[in-house]
């Protein structure tokens, strides 16, 4: 399972290395990821997490990653055409022969559409505040994407963040 997006968020201390992730303590949530609980409260039924933590996900095989992997503090898509696509393009292009399902958000990660197979994809609008009322919101991307799992005969995800911590208690010692 991939969920693909853009490049990290362009504010220092933001980006973590998982696309639409951020620290548990990141406050306020970043808009796009906002915007992805909102969609992901409407299409689960599940309460809005309180954590910019996605790494639940991840530990439930879910690959969360950007065609971008670097910007300019400040400046979305300020590392775009640095070759950073070439290196994002081929690991998809590898978990492309397994059986597997992509979230494509966006132009930039829909270009990867092909290369997954459409039949095998997600696509929607980037979930930024600028896109999201174009088709993102009412997209279902977790049920969806749990429906094309398992008619490939793979387990559905468990998209459930309940359990994880807000950040809110956690002390300077705490592995959050």
């Amino acid at each position: 399972m991939l969920i693909l997006g853009q490049d990290p968020y362009p504010t220092p201390g933001h980006a973590v290395g998982l696309s639409f992730a951020s620290t548990p303590k990141t406050r306020p949530l970043p808009k796009s990821l906002v915007n992805i609980y909102t969609e992901y409260e409407s299409d689960l039924g599940l309460p809005r997490p309180g954590s910019a933590d996605l790494s639940p996900w991840t530990d439930a095989g879910v690959m969360l990653l950007n065609r971008v992997l670097t910007v300019r503090a400040g400046a979305a898509n300020s590392h775009r055409g640095y070759g950073w696509e070439d290196i994002t393009g081929a690991v998809v292009k590898h978990l492309a022969e397994r059986p597997m399902v992509a979230i494509l958000w966006g132009k930039q990660a829909q270009d990867m559409a092909g290369v997954v197979g459409r039949d095998r994809c997600i696509l929607s609008p980037h979930p930024s505040p600028l896109s999201a009322y174009r088709g993102f919101f009412g997209s279902r991307p977790f049920t969806r994407a749990n429906e094309l799992l398992e008619a490939q005969g793979a387990s559905p995800v468990n998209w459930d963040l309940s359990g994880q911590r807000d950040g809110s208690s956690c002390g300077e010692e705490a592995s959050c």
